[in-house]
């Protein structure tokens, strides 16, 4: 059966619901190599009190973990919210083939700081972008209300 980036990122955004549920930023992220979901992950700073435990990052080392290798050349990650620089950096290293991400971030993605992503990295963004703000929005919104 052949999936789409739809559905791709509808499985992203299950992830940030997680996030969500735990009170962190709701961003998820799988990572995908030939249809099949080698690695699910959210974002989980305030659980692990680890500012690098972003979505993207516990994914690399999950779907690295998976291959047993570093590069993830052959894979797509989709995440819920433009990467980060220090996502972006990391998505460099392991050489990953596409990014397909949902709701851009101009305030903090890695477009805005011009971070370098790996020459062969393809990149597609707005995919599913309403949800995935809608999500982010509103945690950010209950949290303002809780101040």
């Amino acid at each position: 059966m052949q999936f789409d980036h739809t559905y791709f990122m509808q499985q992203a955004l299950i992830e940030a619901q997680k996030a969500y549920d735990k009170n962190e930023v709701p961003v998820g992220a799988v990572i995908v190599l030939n249809d099949t979901i080698i690695a699910r992950a959210h974002n989980l700073t305030e659980t692990l009190h680890d500012v690098t435990a972003h979505a993207e990052m516990q994914a690399f080392t999950a779907a690295s973990d998976f291959l047993g290798g570093k590069y993830l050349k052959d894979c797509t990650l989709y995440v819920t919210l433009e990467p980060c620089q220090m996502c972006a950096g990391a998505s460099y290293w392991t050489q990953i083939g596409k990014i397909v991400f949902g709701a851009a971030d101009p305030k903090r993605g890695y477009q805005f700081y011009k971070t370098t992503l790996h020459p062969k990295t393809k990149v597609e963004g707005g995919v599913l972008e309403q949800e995935c703000a809608y999500l982010l929005s509103k945690f950010f919104i209950e949290k303002r209300n809780l101040n």
